[in-house]
């Protein structure tokens, strides 16, 4: 019994030592939404309980390892111990108990998460290799950045092109899969103006790692005064030219996440300069950036690779209609000196 009391002891300060230890931390992110006030609560407890655990394990380990270890000169048998019934049904009940505790807690927090506004935003995110996409269908509006109003509950709704991606802002601290072919949906109340990254959480190519768009939480009347200014298209004007159109089209499809127009490095060879330049391919050959070549690098990315670059651009633009590959072209063509 005097071991048991010391032991015990020792796990609730070590328990405490180890609570504090992980507490001084910065463990998670800024906490951006109210929906993420119930998970970091339901983390935390498992932090308790985690570190509980940990300290049971260590504590009797060691302590067994010091005060019980074999004597020099000491070759007897040790006590054999068949077991201990009421220490085996503790050790099975207790676990299910907080296990089962933790699982009702999270059914309850999840059903307050999926309570819906009846004035929440609607943003269709299109996820796709390796970038974003978020249509405002409420307001007609497409963006490349997601910009939403703070204290205001928005209702993603996500899909993808090509593969399985996961749609997660650290500081929601929710997040939810991108699967091609169907809609899912998560539900965000952000609860702090700043800017924020998406970040896809499904290992989904190469440039995986590239894979985020900004975030800009911003109060309810700089929301709908960015909301304005994205409906407005070119002042004096009633349209877009093409080349206008093109540049929005390559924004909104994910084109800049691996294309820079300034002549800087990314995954893909750079728009500055490059219709009407002379491209090494991979195989040797040298052909003229003119609009064939555009269009079928576009829509058969892989027929011909540039060298120095790898062979990842996918195949998931083939659904441009003919106006909108028009359209990119003359907006590449408009970066040419």
């Amino acid at each position: 019994m005097k071991h048991i009391v010391i032991a015990s002891v020792l796990v609730v300060i070590v328990t405490v030592l180890v609570i504090l230890g992980l507490t001084s931390v910065d463990l998670v992110p800024q906490l951006a939404s109210e929906e993420g006030e119930l998970v970091d609560q339901l983390f935390i407890w498992q932090v308790y309980v985690i570190a509980f655990i940990f300290s049971l394990i260590v504590v009797f380990v060691l302590y067994s390892a010091v005060v019980f270890r074999r004597r020099p000169g000491d070759d007897s048998d040790g006590e054999h111990v068949r077991g201990n019934v009421p220490l085996e049904i503790a050790w099975t009940i207790i676990p299910l108990i907080v296990v089962l505790g933790f699982g009702v807690v999270s059914a309850r927090d999840l059903n307050d998460m999926m309570t819906s506004d009846p004035d929440q935003l609607v943003v269709e995110v299109t996820g796709f290799q390796f970038g974003w996409n978020f249509a405002y269908p409420q307001h007609d509006v497409t963006s490349s950045e997601l910009y939403l109003p703070v204290g205001r509950q928005t209702l993603f709704r996500i899909t993808s092109l090509d593969v399985i991606h996961s749609f997660w802002v650290p500081e929601f601290r929710i997040k939810q899969d991108a699967v091609p072919g169907r809609w899912t949906e998560l539900m965000v109340t952000p609860s702090t103006t700043g800017d924020f990254r998406i970040r896809c959480a499904e290992l989904c190519g190469y440039a995986h790692a590239a894979m985020y768009a900004p975030v800009v939480v911003v109060e309810p009347e700089d929301f709908e005064a960015w909301l304005t200014g994205q409906e407005v298209e070119v002042p004096g004007s009633g349209e877009l030219t093409p080349a206008q159109q093109g540049e929005q089209l390559s924004q909104n499809s994910g084109c800049l996440s691996c294309h820079s127009v300034d002549g800087s490095a990314m995954v893909g060879p750079t728009w500055q300069g490059l219709y009407g330049s002379e491209r090494q391919m991979s195989d040797g050959a040298t052909v003229t950036a003119d609009e064939e070549y555009l269009r079928t690098a576009i829509l058969d990315p892989q027929s011909q690779i540039v060298e120095g670059f790898d062979p990842i651009m996918p195949a998931a633009y083939t659904g441009l209609s003919d106006e909108d590959l028009a359209a990119i072209i003359e907006y590449i063509k408009s970066l040419a000196p």
